[in-house]
């Protein structure tokens, strides 16, 4: 899912107006779509969009531009809920410039596109073991390998794409739950564990015969970047004394081991590259549900993970792989 594919509608008549419409269908069943505008054949990786979700030059805007449908729920957030499952894009050419809402138009060619976050031979195991709750991605091959442990925001549950997507790219990675599901203790929306929960996952990845055990990374979304940083905090060390941790810090908006790239523009949920900017959407604290604003604007956004994923990637080769020491990832 996180490599661009190549669209093309060709054997049109001279300066024909046509559509290139992208939908799916999320995990929930909601349909998200994204349209784009051309002239005559359409070559969405080199030709300019000249009206719809995108204007431009943008290979993969029919992916990060997609919104959910006219009529559809508010409030929505696309994120895959089973790993283990593709999202299937059917990508259609259409007679004429059309929108959204528009009637009957007339179908020249489609396609089916299946984008996957999971790679052939990756496995997928649930971990609930001496209290740690997460799931367990570990790449096809011997091993071992280097690791990631995986954490999101205060939204709760256990997001697996991310981390599926690491082992996918050669890198164990175990997603952690910590609030918010149903496997952990205390009340769901309430913090519950502490700091030993967290030190004991990235123990159990260090422990994990197919990791190399000095070479587990940490990344973490939003409350997720406070909580990287407070395990690799170590207890009784001097305040004078200077870290050997390695940090990639990315914000929306230089020493050697701290790195900050800031991306204007961009909003605060920076996902794998070409997943939609999401502005707003549904936070529900029982009893109540809530609009929380992300921010953002759609091509900046996609600009931004686009380039976020890559360094994260190059950040996790170059001191998970090639160099032998530990290093934190935070993601505002």
């Amino acid at each position: 899912i996180d490599e661009q594919i190549s669209i093309r509608g060709g054997f049109l008549p001279p300066h024909c107006p046509v559509t290139v419409w992208a939908r799916m269908h999320s995990d929930e069943g909601d349909l998200w779509e994204a349209f784009a505008h051309y002239n005559t054949n359409a070559s969405v990786s080199s030709d300019a969009s000249v009206g719809g979700s995108y204007v431009g030059c943008e290979p993969m805007g029919l992916f990060w531009g997609m919104q959910p449908a006219p009529g559809g729920r508010e409030g929505l957030r696309l994120r895959k809920r089973n790993v283990e499952t593709p999202f299937v894009v059917r990508i259609s050419l259409l007679e004429g410039h059309v929108s959204p809402g528009e009637g009957q138009t007339t179908e020249l060619a489609a396609v089916t596109a299946e984008r996957w976050y999971l790679t052939p031979g990756v496995k997928r195991t649930e971990i609930r073991q001496n209290g740690i709750v997460g799931t367990l991605f570990i790449p096809p091959g011997p091993g071992p390998f280097p690791a990631m442990l995986d954490m999101w925001g205060m939204g709760g549950g256990l997001p697996e794409y991310r981390a599926s997507l690491f082992a996918s790219r050669g890198y164990a990675s175990l997603s952690l739950a910590y609030i918010g599901h149903k496997d952990l203790p205390g009340r769901p929306n309430c913090l519950t564990v502490g700091d030993s929960y967290f030190k004991a996952a990235f123990q159990l990845l260090q422990d994990h015969p197919q990791v190399v055990s000095d070479r587990v990374g940490i990344i973490g979304l939003c409350f997720g970047c406070y909580l990287t940083l407070r395990i690799a905090v170590q207890t009784g060390v001097k305040v004078g004394h200077r870290s050997s941790c390695l940090i990639l810090y990315l914000a929306a908006g230089k020493s050697h081991l701290f790195t900050r790239l800031s991306y204007p523009g961009a909003g605060h949920l920076i996902e794998p590259p070409y997943a939609p900017n999401v502005r707003e959407s549904m936070w529900t604290y029982k009893p109540k549900k809530l609009f929380t604003m992300w921010g953002g604007h759609p091509a900046p956004h996609a600009a931004a993970q686009e380039d976020v994923w890559k360094k994260i990637l190059d950040f996790m080769e170059t001191n998970l792989r090639i160099n032998a020491q530990h290093f934190v990832h935070n993601s505002l």
